[in-house]
């Protein structure tokens, strides 16, 4: 655009985008665009709090946009969910485009990008996946079939696709089923070594992103992008996090490196004739020897590395090398056919060898790695041991390779914990507001914790929400009851909720801690209650929550993704329910592994992780409760120690100013009068 153009400001150009929606301006909305805007223009990070119906999404797009358009960079968002994803790119993006048209002076382009693993890989169709053990099969009879029928499927679909993108697949397939049509990036030929690259799915997304003012990815991809040695994204000046209070735990499991039996024992097959058989042998017996160590462990977090532990990863870590040695470098005189076998035997090894380098090494830099073993169960069916390695943090990764490359902003409806940014800002790696400078715990890989002698310029700030809590909801503690015990839900918990439920006439949404006691109170109420009560796991959560909402008096009890994951406004939803503070389990490996940095620091590991845990998940948790203007009811937490513990005070700062009451006589009345 030439620079004898001046584009209108940013809040002419928000009030011309709620306009065309049909929406009304809300002060906290220009508040926060006019924040961003000015966090792009110095280059300052920015942190803000924006309450459910502030409509954050225009907020930050419409500056986002701005700058784009006028200076013909390229604006990354990034998000948690497929489901914020889903509606940017099919709502929000094309009105929004089409509504600053005229003002921009031309239509803002936009594009959606994923990792290359959610992109069907067209050579691997034509050529089929490796033909390898997959653990998953080796216990259910069922399986192969059902294999069998997914992989048709997508064989059938790939005809009809225009993008390959795994999510736009309804109803969709299981990880194993899209593994046979999928690649790694390491695996990838690439697209000029490729027969099918001109027509690659994601190089096709690729090419329109960097074509792009804006690019929508996740969490997932921005921490691979962070990791690699090598740029996923196209070239941006500016990403704007939505969904930040999932940043963390999203880049921590990019970072986290597993080792099975089963990958070495596949990367042995994929080897095939490639290399000397005696090379390969060593790596077929390196695989028994995991299998073994690996079951005669107890599962949990591994403090101190044990001789047989040691000894097999060094092994492994050593055949893994001599078979990468054997295979040789890449070379152009191979055939299709030779190089796809020889790429994808090296990206399983040298998956295989640094796993084990790394979990070698956590032993000598406890401050950076955490190791742990742990035997999933899967349909009821328990899996062969996994060797894990997790970062202890990714504070120093975050500001090293987001905070210290572009300016960045962070938004969600939960940022602030005990009334304060803080404690999100350390995990993050910014320095603390309003008081001295502290060293941010915690590493990803190599990458040091960061020191704060050139601490980057960051602001937070709450816009708040157009809801009036403390009119419009109740939050409610169960005072009088026993505190939760470790067998199960007691006798006067579901006495207590079903008082609830029938004072609100169904119409609740029950959060529970674990699956165990989302089942129990199902079972047990169903037996005591007229109203209709799902649960989760009965049937896919999509559809259980449109059974929910349909119904004012359905019931839905469930676990963790109900925390973050439902938005029904309106009467069928009135009554949240919590069963209790929604602390890690006490033998997390790295909940626990990072609680105990923290003490070893001086610290309180407590409140600064379990506690940090908690108030996020119940700050989401309470967040379902009011999604429009018009929303009334009440949150009910049936944990006595939100009001008695120390820690109750932080907690219930993190929620939001709900009018409160331990009183169980008048949340009922009040039930029953939203119910009249």
């Amino acid at each position: 655009m030439p620079e004898t153009v001046t584009l209108p400001s940013v809040p002419d150009l928000l009030a011309t985008a709620v306009d065309a929606v049909g929406g009304a301006e809300r002060p906290g909305q220009v508040t926060m665009a006019e924040a961003v805007q000015t966090s792009i223009r110095t280059g300052g990070h920015l942190a803000v709090q924006a309450g459910t119906g502030t409509g954050k999404s225009l907020a930050y797009l419409v500056p986002a946009l701005r700058h784009a358009v006028e200076t013909g960079k390229t604006v990354v968002v990034s998000t948690a969910t497929i489901a914020l994803q889903r509606q940017l790119v099919d709502r929000d993006l094309p009105r929004l485009g089409r509504a600053l048209k005229g003002a921009l002076g031309r239509e803002p382009t936009f594009a959606i990008l994923k990792g290359r693993r959610n992109y069907l890989c067209l050579h691997r169709l034509d050529s089929g996946a490796p033909d390898e053990p997959d653990d998953d099969m080796l216990f259910d009879p069922f399986a192969v079939s059902a294999l069998g029928r997914n992989v048709k499927r997508l064989f059938d679909w790939s005809s009809e696709t225009e993008t390959g993108d795994r999510d736009e697949l309804v109803p969709g397939v299981t990880d194993q089923a899209w593994r046979q049509v999928s690649v790694t990036a390491k695996e990838c030929l690439g697209k000029d070594k490729c027969p099918f690259g001109t027509d690659c799915f994601a190089e096709k997304a690729r090419a329109e992103a960097g074509r792009a003012d804006l690019v929508v990815t996740n969490h997932a991809l921005l921490a691979i992008d962070a990791l690699q040695g090598y740029q996923v994204l196209p070239e941006h000046d500016v990403v704007i996090i939505d969904e930040a209070h999932e940043l963390v735990d999203r880049v921590t499991s990019v970072a986290t490196a597993e080792l099975t039996a089963g990958m070495v024992s596949a990367a042995v097959k994929r080897c095939g004739r490639q290399i000397r058989e005696d090379i390969a042998d060593r790596l077929e017996e390196a695989t028994e020897g995991i299998r073994e160590i690996f079951e005669s462990l107890p599962q949990g977090r591994v403090d101190e590395l044990p001789r047989p532990l040691e000894a097999v990863l060094k092994a492994t870590r050593d055949a893994a090398h001599s078979c990468i040695t054997a295979l040789g470098p890449d070379r152009s005189t191979q055939d299709v056919d030779s190089t796809t076998q020889r790429r994808q035997a090296l990206a399983l090894l040298e998956e295989i060898h640094d796993t084990a380098v790394r979990a070698l090494e956590a032993f000598d830099h406890k401050d950076r790695d955490v190791v742990w073993i742990s035997a999933d169960v899967i349909n009821g069916s328990p899996r062969p041991p996994v060797l894990r390695v997790a970062p202890l943090g990714v504070a120093g990764l975050l500001r090293e390779r987001l905070f210290g490359k572009c300016t960045t902003v962070l938004t969600s409806a939960t940022l602030t914990l005990g009334g304060s940014f803080d404690t999100l800002a350390r995990q993050w790696g910014l320095p603390v507001e309003g008081s001295a400078p502290q060293k941010a715990a915690g590493t990803a890989t190599d990458i040091a914790p960061p020191a704060d002698d050139d601490a980057p310029s960051w602001t937070g700030i709450d816009v708040g929400s157009p809801f009036t809590h403390d009119k419009s909801g109740i939050l409610y503690v169960a005072r009088h009851l026993p505190p939760p015990g470790r067998d199960g839900l007691q006798p006067a918990f579901l006495d207590e909720l079903e008082g609830l439920v029938n004072a609100a006439g169904g119409r609740t949404l029950g959060l529970f801690s674990s699956m165990r006691a989302a089942k129990q109170a199902t079972e047990a109420l169903r037996d005591r209650l007229e109203f209709p009560i799902l649960c989760q796991g009965e049937d896919s959560t999509s559809l259980l929550v449109g059974k929910f909402a349909e119904d004012e008096a359905t019931c839905l009890f469930g676990t963790l993704s109900l925390w973050q994951g439902v938005d029904v406004p309106g009467k069928s939803l009135q009554l949240v329910v919590v069963d209790r503070i929604p602390f890690p389990r006490p033998d997390d490996p790295l909940a626990s592994a990072r609680q105990r940095a923290v003490e070893s620091r001086g610290g309180n590991g407590f409140l600064t992780v379990a506690a940090t845990h908690a108030a996020l998940l119940l700050a989401q948790g309470a967040g379902r409760l009011l999604r429009s203007n018009d929303d009334k009811g009440v949150v009910a937490i049936l944990d006595s120690r939100l009001a008695t513990a120390r820690y109750g005070g932080f907690l219930r700062a993190s929620l939001p100013p709900f009018w409160t009451t331990y009183d169980p006589a008048v949340v009922r009345g009040a039930l029953a009068r939203l119910n009249s």
